[in-house]
């Protein structure tokens, strides 16, 4: 089947569960299948936007309920017991894989991905050349451009529900310091440089402290910023107390290329990485 006739397939099958143990299996194994292979995915670029395919997401929760949960492994080696097998096909796709990162069956991975031990979920697009640090995680239907770093501990928080919920997106060439977390659907565009201990929700201020007066938004880190966390005021009933922000403070290079402007861009802010 073609796109179209497999987001008709799932739409039905979720309009009507019941039909879910029929022939939905082989429409739901063909999502996941074209998602693992990049074929298809949760969420990708349309023009200087990005569109969420919420069918997608319906396709991955039918494959959890469709399947039983079995023992995955091999006496050699780590044992599990889950419903969704993992990637195993690392020397064909490219992809140097340190003991023990796992990446779901079910999430791409480029050419050229390093995943140092850390985790993939379902739904992932983790595109070419991009670093994956010790213990950092890619959360379900999260979006990772080609030549991103995430550095050790990083979470990228994932999302399945509700189904038109964009998930995090990180573009190219940004880089992710060591601790940060992003979730709640935040887009870091492209070469983005976000220093060690970064924490971005939706409900987050992004403060913009580049020019002679702050600049407040939220939910996205435009590209080329060099962001560190920070706090600001806030006033309780119980008194005045800092909460976490993100503060841009400078922007990379456009004049040298992606590692030097980063070398440079930590140098100049003095960002802890």
């Amino acid at each position: 089947m073609d796109p179209a006739e497999l987001q008709g397939e799932i739409e039905a099958i979720a309009a009507e569960p019941e039909r879910a143990r029929g022939r939905a299996r082989k429409a739901v194994d063909a999502v996941i299948k074209a998602l693992d292979r990049g074929d298809l995915r949760v969420c990708e670029p349309a023009g200087s936007d990005w569109v969420t395919h919420a069918w997608i997401k319906r396709a991955i929760l039918l494959y959890f309920q469709l399947r039983k949960s079995e023992p995955i492994g091999s006496r050699l080696g780590p044992q599990f017991y889950d419903k969704v097998p993992l990637k195993s096909n690392f020397k064909k796709l490219g992809v140097r894989c340190v003991p023990p990162a796992v990446a779901r069956y079910g999430s791409f991975l480029g050419r050229d991905v390093i995943l140092m031990p850390s985790f993939v979920n379902i739904g992932a697009y983790v595109d070419e050349g991009t670093m994956v640090d010790t213990w950092a995680t890619i959360g379900s239907c999260a979006q990772i451009g080609k030549n991103v770093h995430l550095s050790g501990g990083v979470g990228i928080g994932g999302v399945l529900e509700p189904p038109q919920a964009q998930p995090v997106i990180v573009e190219d060439g940004a880089f992710i310091g060591s601790r940060c977390i992003i979730v709640e659907g935040v887009r870091v565009d492209r070469e983005a440089v976000l220093g060690a201990g970064v924490v971005i929700t939706a409900s987050t201020p992004i403060i913009d402290v580049r020019g002679s007066q702050p600049v407040t938004a939220k939910g996205r880190i435009p590209a080329r910023a060099v962001v560190i966390p920070g706090s600001m005021p806030k006033d309780f009933p119980a008194g005045s107390f800092g909460v976490p922000c993100a503060l841009i403070i400078g922007t990379r290079n456009d004049a040298t290329d992606r590692k030097t402007s980063l070398e440079s861009a930590l140098r100049e802010y003095e960002v802890t990485v």
